[in-house]
Order: structure tokens, then sequence, then C-alpha cells
């Protein structure tokens, strides 16, 4: 028994379900494969003979879906860290192949008959019911995969469904291609051959655009793009956003994307950011499976690169360099770096009992600025004065010392 639609179908539960509508799927298709091209021979229809191939077809489909459905759902490994939806992929490209494969054969063989009127068959009422027959099956197997496509959302069990349609459609022109023909137009039923081939040849296309679009990661439409773009901008704290990036992996999607915070929060605070657009896109489209968020602290895209710029080691090693003179090194408290539009700012911090009032932090201000003011690769130097005497700590720069001074006093 499926769940609603509206549950969350398992990975086991998907399967078994694929595989008892497969199972079934085979049998039926073996019956009418049996059926068709032993009646066709027997009742000399053409399309008939033809119409038993096309569900020959859907048996091979059939059993190719049903190793595909087994190794799709399996988890993720070391070797497939994405999962394996891709063999579902593979699957629903090889069936409508093997349409397109059936059709061109159907299509020659029927053509040189054309032109060979002495070829023709001439059918009879033992193939008009076996036509009906098949009508009547495969519509119904249709009806019922396609329900099950649509519960445990698998596009190659949705590809199988069309098989059976198209199977089902195949029956229809063979039908009426067979009436025709007992009627005295003896072309009617090479002509309904054609017509299975042309039908055979377009779901099969139809079948696997789709698949080869997916193996060449393809991105999803313009309406899943808008909903997701909403639900980025929904999240506190991102500003912007670029790159957004998506690809299909059988039924699952994988979505990369750059968003832009302020560049003066914490580490820890942008991680949090890109986990709740994470976690929201993840709970909002039950198909996107995995989101790779990148944070920018600006627009990566025009920005100036800072790649040429050095790194905290370095950065560290020039300032020890130059402050040994002040014999102060050691009351660095805090260091702070900002690559911003190609330029370096360095923040330090230093405790508020080395100076004694105003004067005295702006000087020992000045002097430290004035060490790194020839370094090519520092833009700007800001030097803040932090009290640990008071909960919560409190910061200030050497310019705001004024206010502190008074209120000691």
């Amino acid at each position: 028994m499926l769940k609603p639609s509206s549950s969350k179908i398992s990975q086991e539960e998907r399967y078994i379900a694929i595989r008892n509508i497969t199972l079934l799927a085979i049998t039926i298709n073996i019956l009418l494969t049996l059926l068709k091209i032993i009646f066709g021979i027997i009742g000399h229809s053409q399309a008939l003979i033809a119409d038993g191939l096309h569900s020959l077809s859907d048996l091979l489909v059939g059993v190719v879906t049903l190793i595909a459905a087994k190794y799709s759902t399996q988890p993720p490994d070391v070797e497939h860290p994405y999962g394996h939806g891709r063999i579902e992929t593979l699957a629903t490209i090889a069936g409508g192949g093997l349409l397109l494969l059936m059709a061109a054969g159907l299509l020659i063989d029927v053509t040189m008959r054309l032109f060979e009127p002495a070829l023709l068959l001439q059918p009879t009422s033992i193939s008009l019911a076996a036509a009906l027959l098949s009508i009547l099956i495969k519509e119904g197997i249709y009806q019922y995969t396609i329900y099950v496509a649509k519960r445990v959302h698998s596009p190659m069990l949705r590809a199988n469904a069309w098989h059976h349609r198209s199977d089902a459609i195949s029956s229809v022109i063979v039908f009426i291609g067979v009436g025709g023909s007992m009627l005295g137009f003896l072309w009617l039923d090479a002509v309904a051959t054609i017509g299975i081939s042309i039908m055979i040849g377009y779901i099969g296309f139809s079948l696997s655009l789709p698949g080869i679009k997916e193996l060449i990661d393809t991105g999803l439409g313009k309406e899943q793009l808008i909903e997701i773009e909403k639900i980025i901008k929904s999240v506190q704290g991102v500003r912007r956003f670029h790159q957004l990036r998506t690809r299909k992996m059988g039924i699952n999607v994988l979505v990369d994307i750059h968003i832009l915070v302020d560049p003066r929060i914490s580490v820890s605070e942008g991680h949090k950011i890109s986990t709740a657009v994470r976690t929201r896109l993840i709970s909002e489209m039950p198909k996107i499976t995995e989101v790779l968020v990148h944070i920018d602290v600006e627009n990566d895209e025009i920005a100036k690169t800072t790649s040429n710029l050095p790194f905290r080691d370095e950065i560290t090693a020039r300032l020890q360099q130059h402050w040994l003179s002040l014999e102060m090194a050691g009351a660095i408290e805090q260091i702070t770096l900002h690559y911003l539009s190609g330029e370096l700012t360095i923040e330090i911090y230093l405790p508020l009992s080395l100076v004694q009032d105003l004067k005295e932090a702006q000087l020992l201000s000045q002097r430290l600025i004035d060490l790194m003011a020839n370094d090519p690769d520092i833009d700007n130097i800001n030097i803040y004065y932090r009290s640990t005497a008071h909960k919560p700590i409190q910061i200030f720069k050497a310019s705001e010392l004024g206010k502190l001074m008074l209120n000691q006093t």
C-alpha cells in the first residue's frame, strides 16, 4: 500500500512500488508479445506483428527498469557520494533509444513492402480481435503505472508508463489498419505500420532527450529557479546572491549558490546564514537533496582580487618585527584581517590598561600606524582598546576614549 502523495516515501518503499508494477508489466508484455506476433502471423497482419515487436521493446525496457530501480535507490557510498540516481537516468535513455531503433527497423521494412505490393499481407478478423484486446489491456496498465509513478516521483517509471500508452495507441492504429484492409484497402495495414513506427520514434525521442539533458547537467527550468531564488532571499542575513547553479541526478536536485553577507560579521554567523539557506531549500523543495553554499563578503564577480595579498602568518610576522621597538607586541589581544575590494585592512585590539589617558592612547595608536605606513600590502589600520573590567566586554576606538575618560573622572 502506497502512502498518500503528501507523505515522504522511503527509498525502500519506492523500490518495492517500482519493482511490483514493473513485474506486473513484464508479465503482461510477455503475454501480449506472444499474442500479437502469433496472431499477427496467423491473421496475416504486418501492423499487428509490428505492434508485437513494440510490446517486445516494452518487455526489454521493463527488465532494464527493474534493474535500474534496484541500483538507483542505493544510498551514497565512497565511490558515489551523490548517490546512484544517474542509473535511473541511463535506464530512461536506454528505453528511449530502444524505441528509436525499433521505429527505424519497422519503417525500413514497411517502406520496402509498399514499393512491392505483392509483399503486402491480407489481415483477417483474428488480427482485429487481437488488436482490440491489446488496446484494453495496455491502456489499463498505463493508467496504473502512471498512478504509481506520480506517487513515488519516478521519471523512469513515468517513461515506462508511456511505453504502455504508446502500445495502446499503436494497437488503435493496428485496429484501424486491419479493419480497412479487411474492407479491401490492403495498403492500410502497411500505412498503419508506418504510423506505429513514427509514433514509436517520437516517443523514444521524447523519453531520451530529458535524460540526455540531465547527463550534461542541464539546469532546472525558469519556474523552479524563481522558487529557489525566493527562498534564498527570504533568509535573514542574505544581502544578495549570484552564481546559482542547479543540476539533476535522477529524481534528486543539486544546488550551488554564492550568497553575499555583511563583511564584518563573524565566521560563525556567516556559517549560520549559509546553513539556514541550505536547510530552508531542502525543507521547502523536497526534490532538492544537497545544497552547496559559498559565503561571499563582496560580489566576487566584480570585486578586485585579493589573491596577491599576504596571509595572516606573514602579516603577523611583519607586525611583530615592526613593534619590537615598542616592547608591546605581546600585549596585542587580537588581530582581525579584512580582505575587501582588493585591499587589506587590519584591526588591532589592545588592552585598555595599556594607556593612562586619551592622549597616550592617541599617541600609541599613531606610532603603530606610522610603523606600518610604508607597507605596500596594508591599506588601513584601525587600533581598538578593549576593556575587560566590565561585563559585557567593551571595545573602544582611540577617538572614542574621551567619553570613557570623562566618565572615569
